[in-house]
């Protein structure tokens, strides 16, 4: 069945039309009235799950549907993984949302990195947030999530550091680093545990020293994946494969 995010209130019997994205792919998808889809609100600490709707009426840019029975279905992951990715070049860094959004990461903050070969700021940075958050909600429709990651601003390690540092930041999360320095262990001995994971990896050509040394000052450990060397966008979905195993 057709699934739709549909970040509004939803409630059993309630007649609402659908967000211009979601009006505009039941469209494509060319349903009919009476079509039966599923809809889901999509926010980390909303109400969750989804809902039975039946289209009601097809117009030329707008689709009117009933929301049915409510089904508090989670299929999010056991851990809750952040991850601070080093944005990557081309359309990797969407191959990277995308899959990380369908093995249940919990947010995903671009990491601007001294070896980033994509420079956000700006109007540039703005449209390319709202692209990624756009490539997660299509992730989470197609792979039965009814939670969608967040994806925040673009930024550098230490504007990182400080914004963990302001009151009211989530700080309790382990911190771990991707790194090849010398004495890293791997990453199932360096998160051992259940508690919530940022996992830090660099961009092509990784981290700077300046900036994993920034990070081992903020708490950051040092974890391995092992003895090849994987690609940057690779790294961190295989990390996050294996933080998010049930």
């Amino acid at each position: 069945m057709p699934r739709f995010h549909c970040p509004v209130d939803l409630a059993p019997g309630a007649e609402i039309d659908l967000p211009p994205g979601a009006a505009r792919h039941v469209q494509v998808l060319r349903l009919q009235p009476g079509d039966a889809i599923t809809l889901f609100h999509g926010s980390q600490d909303g109400p969750g799950g989804e809902f039975d709707a039946t289209v009601l009426r097809m117009g030329r840019s707008d689709v009117r549907v009933q929301v049915g029975a409510h089904h508090a279905i989670e299929r999010e992951a056991p851990r809750a993984v952040h991850l601070l990715a080093g944005i990557t070049a081309n359309e990797r860094m969407d191959w990277l949302v995308e899959k990380a959004a369908e093995l249940g990461v919990a947010s995903i903050t671009p990491l601007v990195a001294e070896r980033s070969v994509l420079k956000l700021k700006g109007e540039r940075a703005d449209k390319k947030i709202a692209h990624w958050q756009a490539v997660a909600v299509a992730a989470c429709e197609q792979c039965g999530r009814n939670r969608v990651p967040v994806v925040h601003g673009a930024v550098d390690l230490a504007g990182w550091v400080r914004a963990q540092a302001q009151p009211g930041a989530a700080g309790a999360a382990q911190r771990l680093l991707l790194s090849l320095r010398a004495g890293t262990v791997p990453l199932h001995t360096g998160a051992a545990g259940t508690g919530p994971v940022v996992f830090l990896s660099g961009p092509e050509g990784g981290l700077s020293p300046a900036e994993e040394n920034l990070a081992l000052q903020h708490g950051f450990a040092s974890v391995t994946l092992g003895a090849r060397v994987l690609r940057a966008e690779t790294a961190p979905l295989a990390a996050l494969a294996a933080l998010t195993v049930a």
